[in-house]
């Protein structure tokens, strides 16, 4: 079954981006924008960031079987073929698809060529690592380009988050927000797409993390886009059903900038782009909200296709009182009308909104009374993942399976163009429209469309709503310490600023604040924090207080290796990653052992990190047991320099791989037969030699003689060349007890 939830790529898919549009949200919005240009598409939902171009003289008819003038295909890219929406900016087109499919290469790229000619100029591949995401999911993001600096933000289906020069395509810096942050990659899929607000760049997605944030939550991560500092930090409520693919809109509601987006909590809320504070939230949906908000006039118009609230209907088009605050379940919805468009995002025009259902059902709603206007217009297939485009008055659009052109009437809208699309070419990204040319993603490959000879022309933008004026009078009503969370090791310093915002989460000033720690370390009063010098994983809370008012920032220290675990304090690390809501400490056999267990909703299969990303060439071991339950044995393994070494109860095997889904890209498997309910150790050691990853695994009989041979040996001709160390299980069935977890730097040959 194609996956159900691909509407992110092409119109609902994922996570936040501040158009040009908004850029008068704050004067330095506007640093360095003379230059900026007014037909770019910089966000996969355009410049407005609601799929609205100001363009005239776009074509409607095209042919997709030929190429040239009379077809109005002015060319065509097979490499560029993929589920993401691209962008153009400053003369060029960026999108992320596979790198190499089918091969033991395969990653994923983004790719940048001329958007005139798509002529390639650079790409940039990475790996996919320690992920259940598919190989068909990957490039399920989109490319974000910053128009003040040209530079491009993407986020990787493994959670591997980017900085790129536009220009060259090298990497400025990058996070690995799975290892770093908690960020799950599920088999489902869906990733998020980065969003540019000011001076940060922020992403979402589900994150199960260390200390309070351990149990999963929906959450963002506020970045500085110029240095990967971690701006701030905060998210919905705990243990969502979903995961989630909603792209957020940065807005003004009532004077007040706002960050609106559906959550995988079912939810629709609205953030202060600079603090992460909530400022309302709508209880929409049982389950994750996949469309993207439109928002207009303080109205936020959003979709979903899954449970309601009364548990006796599926799926809603609501309209939002967007001006009100806190929980406005109650007291926010406008109307209701019924639809289930759970992935394409709607456009609003000229008063009307515009949404396809998931059925490929065009429905035209009354934005201002929620009726509908005329009867649903049945479009060709039964697929309807992408999201609609409007420009030139006419709305372009597109099932899997066919190209669409509509034009809006009296009664509704009236199909003016239809195309059935090669098999080949199926559609989940959406149509963008720059400088006069469209440009249609799919899975096969990326058309421009257009005339040659073709002069850009543009109707005015709307003026973009103002926020009301930072008044002489404001007081401090938030508190902001950044970076909100760093790893760093024993010994260093790390400089810690204030910040202070008014009630509408505009910034005021720099403070001087009253700092205290909660954990080792020491802090002097200019906010410079000076880690314990003692060689021990640490959590320290540091909490800044100016007035009445106060903020905390968290601080994990880990030091150099080696390092030893044997859980004989009762605690699971509380600096480990994704480990304390899956784990208990318990007595088995006599000691107190961490045991993963199986009772934890959706978290029975997962992996824990333990420090930083930059470590390599290093070698983990840990004794584990596995129980019996219904005849069925668990998975317990390593993971050391983003690669895992299974030991595998079903199949009663071992295995190295980095990428779950797609082993045909590296992997390597050896019979080991293994009993329930005996310790075994097991030894992974990873090392970078020559540009290649060679790794060898061994597994013994717990308290028996260290074999001098490896079980197991494998070269990975990709490699990844450093990451986290951690641990992996998979307790669907049974638990897994782990004990005496030893990380050390490999003996030099």
């Amino acid at each position: 079954m194609r996956l159900n939830c691909l509407s992110r790529f092409g119109g609902c898919f994922a996570i936040l981006f501040i158009a040009l549009s908004t850029a008068r949200l704050l004067p330095s919005a506007q640093a360095g924008g003379a230059g900026i240009d007014p037909l770019d598409w910089p966000a996969w939902r355009g410049p407005e960031q609601n799929g609205i171009s100001r363009e005239t003289g776009i074509i409607q008819n095209w042919d997709p079987a030929t190429e040239g003038p009379e077809s109005n295909v002015l060319w065509k890219n097979r490499e560029l073929g993929g589920i993401s929406t691209p962008i153009v900016m400053r003369g060029k087109l960026y999108t992320i698809v596979r790198s190499e499919p089918g091969t033991p290469r395969e990653g994923e790229k983004v790719v940048c060529v001329d958007a005139a000619t798509g002529k390639k100029i650079w790409e940039n591949k990475f790996n996919v690592f320690l992920s259940d995401v598919p190989a068909e999911r990957v490039g399920w993001s989109c490319c974000v380009g910053d128009p003040t600096t040209g530079r491009i933000y993407t986020m990787g289906v493994c959670g591997y988050f980017q900085c790129l020069d536009g220009e060259a395509g090298r990497t400025i810096w990058a996070k690995s927000l799975n290892e770093e942050f908690g960020l799950l990659t599920t088999y489902g899929g869906r990733t998020n797409v980065p969003v540019l607000f000011e001076d940060m760049v922020i992403i979402s997605g589900v994150v199960i993390g260390w200390g309070d944030m351990a149990r999963p939550a929906h959450r963002f991560l506020a970045f500085d886009k110029n240095t990967g500092e971690t701006v701030w930090f905060n998210g919905t409520r705990p243990l969502p059903e979903d995961t989630t693919y909603s792209t957020p809109v940065v807005t003004v509601l009532k004077g007040q900038a706002a960050l609106v987006f559906g959550s995988g909590d079912g939810g629709v809320y609205a953030f202060q782009p600079r603090t992460g504070k909530p400022i309302w939230n709508f209880q929409l949906s049982r389950r994750g909200i996949n469309v993207s908000p439109v928002v207009e006039n303080d109205r936020v118009f959003i979709a979903h296709a899954e449970e309601n609230m009364d548990n006796v209907t599926m799926g809603a088009i609501v309209g939002i009182d967007g001006g009100k605050t806190g929980d406005i379940t109650k007291t926010g919805e406008l109307w209701r009308a019924g639809a289930m468009d759970g992935k394409s995002s709607p456009v609003l025009v000229d008063g009307r909104l515009y949404a396809f259902d998931d059925g490929a059902k065009l429905y035209v709603i009354d934005a201002a009374t929620g009726k509908q206007i005329g009867k649903p217009v049945k479009m060709i297939g039964t697929i309807m993942r992408s999201s609609p485009v409007y420009a030139d008055g006419k709305i372009y659009a597109c099932t899997t399976s066919a190209w669409h052109v509509f034009q809006p009437t009296k009664d509704g809208a009236k199909l003016i163009h239809k195309l059935r699309l090669n098999e080949e070419d199926e559609v989940s990204g959406s149509p963008i429209i720059s400088h006069g040319r469209i440009y249609l993603p799919t899975g096969a490959q990326l058309y421009c469309l257009g005339k040659p000879d073709t002069k850009p022309a543009a109707s005015e933008r709307p003026k973009a709503p103002e926020e009301s004026p930072v008044g002489p009078d404001d007081q401090p009503a938030t508190v902001q310490i950044v970076p909100a969370e760093v790893l760093v090791k024993p010994g260093t310093q790390q400089k810690f600023t204030v910040r202070l915002f008014n009630a509408r989460g505009q910034f005021l000033k720099y403070g001087v604040a009253s700092f205290a720690l909660a954990g080792p370390g020491e802090i002097n009063k200019e906010g410079n924090f000076l880690a314990a010098s003692a060689a021990a994983h640490t959590a320290t809370i540091l909490t800044a207080k100016v007035g009445d008012l106060q903020a905390q920032a968290r601080i994990r220290v880990v030091p150099d290796l080696p390092w030893k675990f044997d859980f004989s304090d009762g605690e699971v690390p509380i600096t480990w990653v994704g480990a304390r809501y899956r784990h208990v400490v318990r007595d088995v056999d006599g000691n107190k052992v961490m045991v993963k267990i199986t009772t934890i909703p959706k978290g029975t299969r997962s992996q824990s990190l333990m420090g930083q990303t930059d470590y390599h060439d290093y070698t983990v071991q840990a004794d584990v047991k596995g129980a019996l339950t219904n005849n069925k044995l668990p998975d317990a393994g390593v993971i050391a320099q983003r690669y895992t070494f299974d030991l595998m109860g079903a199949s009663q095997q071992v295995q190295i791989r980095s990428w779950t889904p797609q082993l045909a890209r590296f992997s390597k498997s050896v019979p080991f037969k293994w009993n329930a309910n005996t310790w075994y150790t097991l030894k992974f050691q990873a090392a970078a030699d020559n540009g290649k990853a060679v790794l060898k695994g061994k597994v013994w009989k717990r308290g028996e003689t260290e074999p001098q041979q490896w079980t197991i040996e494998a070269v990975d001709e990709a490699p990844n060349l450093n990451g986290s160390p951690g641990l992996f299980g998979n307790a669907n069935d049974s638990e897994i007890s782990i004990d005496n977890i030893l990380v050390t730097k490999n003996t030099p040959k």
